[in-house]
C-alpha cells in the first residue's frame, strides 16, 4: 500500500508542491512548526533512515534541501530535521527531512 507521501508524489492528494524534480518532491507542512516548512520526500519510497540502499532518490535530499532554502531566501539559516521511527516522531513510513527556517529556532529542539 502507498504511504501518504507517495500518494501526494502521484497526484492522488492534493499539496502545496513548492519544488520537484526527478529525485524528490517538496510540499508545505500541513502543520507547520514554523513560518517556513517543507517536506522533502524521495521519489522512491523508502521506510525511513534505517532502510537507506546504497542507491536511489534518497542521495537528492541534500542538494534539494539547499536549493529550497535558496528559494525561500533562508540565508540567515534553517534547520534540517530527519526523524526515523515513532519515537523519534516519524508519523508517514516514507523518508523525508523536514526544512524549518523563517525565525529563530532554539536547542534543544525538544
Amino acid at each position: 500500500m502507498a504511504t501518504l507521501f507517495t500518494k501526494i508524489i502521484n497526484r492522488e492528494i492534493p499539496a502545496d508542491i513548492v519544488y520537484e524534480d526527478d529525485h524528490v518532491v517538496a510540499f508545505r507542512d500541513i502543520s507547520p512548526q514554523a513560518p517556513v516548512h517543507i517536506l522533502i520526500v524521495p521519489r522512491q519510497e523508502i521506510p525511513g533512515l534505517a532502510f537507506l540502499p546504497d542507491e536511489g532518490d534518497h542521495l537528492h535530499l541534500l542538494n534539494a534541501a539547499k536549493k529550497i532554502a535558496e528559494q525561500f531566501e533562508l540565508h540567515s539559516g534553517y534547520r534540517l530535521v530527519i526523524n526515523q521511527g515513532e519515537e523519534a516522531g516519524q508519523t508517514v513510513p516514507h523518508l523525508h527531512a523536514h526544512l524549518l527556517g523563517g525565525r529563530i529556532l532554539t536547542w534543544p529542539p525538544g
